[in-house]
C-alpha cells in the first residue's frame, strides 16, 4: 500500500500531546465524578475494551505502534448519546497515518461506525452491568488507502463486574473491577477480487469472520480511598484508576481458523467530573500484532455532567 508521504502525527508532537495530558490530570481541581456506576462502584472508559454502560460521552484517543507491516499513528473519534435512560447510540471514525519500511506512506480517514447498544441489566448490590449491542462499519465511508471497501457487522456482549461485594477480610481487593466484551464481525463480502498484473489471473482476498474478545482488570483508588479505607492518597492520585486491558481478535474462518492477534494495555486512568485523562502502553502479544511497544492516550468528555440540562440528557428522558 503507497501514498503520500507527507501528512499524520510526528513523534513530537505526538509526545507534547500525550505530556500535556499528564499535566492537565496534575492541574485540575478534584470533583465528584460522572456515570458508569453500579452501586458505588465508578467504571472508567478504558483505551481499547468498550463500555459497558451507555452514556452521553465524546472520546479521542491516541495511538501510535509500529505494526508488523508499517508504523502508525492514529486518532480515534467517538461521540455516545444516550436515546432513553438504557438505549443509546454511537458514531465514530478513526484518521490514520500509515509508513511503511519502503519510506512511502498512506494517511486518510477509516470508515464511519455507527453502533447501537442497550442496558439490560444493572446490579448496585453485586456492582454488576450487562449490555447488548451492535455496531455496523460502513464499507467504502473512508479513505481507499487505510480502509476496507465491505461493510462489517459486529452483535456484541459487553458486560461490567466490581468486587465491592468480596468480605472485609480481603477489603483491599474490594477495589478490583473487570470489564469486557464478546463481539463476533461477520464481513458483508466474502472475499475482494482483483487481477493478478503480472498473470493477469483474478486473485480472491477473502474478508475473515472474526471474534473480538477483550478484557479491562482495574484496581480504583477513588474506590479505596472513599469506601475501603482512607490510605491518605493526595490529589491526583486520589482520582486514579490502574488499568491493564487485554484487546484480542480471533480469525474464525476456515483458512486463518484460531489465529489470535491482540495486545496488553497497562495503563492509569484520572478520572474528573466533567474529564478522564489516560495513558497506557500497547505491547504486543505475538509477532502477527506488531513488532514493537506503542503508546495510547485517552481524552474523554463526559457530556451528560457538562450540560445536564440540555444535550447531555437522554432525547426523551
Amino acid at each position: 500500500m503507497k501514498g503520500s508521504k507527507t501528512g499524520g502525527l510526528h513523534r513530537g508532537e505526538f509526545l507534547r500531546i500525550l505530556a500535556a495530558l499528564l499535566l492537565a490530570a496534575l492541574i485540575m481541581p478534584s470533583s465528584s465524578w460522572a456515570h458508569g456506576f453500579a452501586g458505588k462502584r465508578f467504571f472508567p472508559t478504558t483505551f481499547q475494551v468498550d463500555d459497558p454502560f451507555v452514556s452521553d460521552e465524546f472520546s479521542v484517543l491516541l495511538s501510535r505502534i509500529k505494526g508488523p507491516d508499517a508504523k502508525e499513528t492514529g486518532i480515534d473519534v467517538e461521540i455516545s448519546k444516550r436515546i432513553i435512560g438504557n438505549l443509546g447510540i454511537s458514531l465514530g471514525t478513526s484518521y490514520m497515518h500509515q509508513r511503511f519500511p519502503d519510506d512511502n506512506s498512506a494517511n486518510g480517514f477509516g470508515n464511519v461506525e455507527i453502533g447501537l447498544k442497550y442496558q439490560f441489566f444493572t446490579n448496585d448490590e453485586h456492582e454488576t452491568i450487562l449490555s447488548i449491542g451492535t455496531a455496523v462499519e460502513l464499507g467504502g465511508t473512508g479513505a481507499h488507502s487505510v480502509s476496507e471497501s465491505f461493510s462489517t457487522v459486529s452483535p456484541a456482549l459487553f458486560f461490567g463486574k466490581g468486587f465491592g461485594d468480596l468480605p472485609e477480610s480481603v477489603k483491599y481487593l474490594r477495589p478490583l473491577a473487570i470489564t469486557g466484551i464478546i463481539s463476533p464481525g461477520f464481513p458483508t463480502r466474502s472475499g475482494n477480487a482483483s487481477i493478478n498484473p503480472d498473470t493477469g489471473d483474478i486473485d480472491i482476498e477473502r474478508n475473515p469472520t472474526t471474534l473480538t474478545w477483550g478484557l479491562s482488570v482495574q484496581y480504583s483508588l477513588i474506590y479505596l480511598q472513599s469506601f475501603v479505607k482512607d490510605v491518605g492518597l493526595g490529589h491526583p492520585f486520589s482520582r486514579m484508576v490502574l488499568v491493564t486491558e487485554f484487546p484480542m481478535q480471533t480469525c474464525m474462518s476456515a483458512d486463518c481458523k484460531g489465529k489470535t492477534t491482540g495486545f496488553m494495555v497497562p495503563g492509569i486512568v484520572w478520572a474528573g467530573k466533567y474529564v478522564e485523562l489516560g495513558i497506557g502502553a500497547q505491547i504486543p502479544i505475538n509477532s502477527r500484532s506488531g513488532g514493537a511497544v506503542g503508546v495510547l492516550g485517552l481524552i474523554h468528555v463526559f457530556i451528560d455532567d457538562l450540560f445536564p440540562r440540555s444535550i447531555g440528557r437522554p432525547i426523551f428522558p
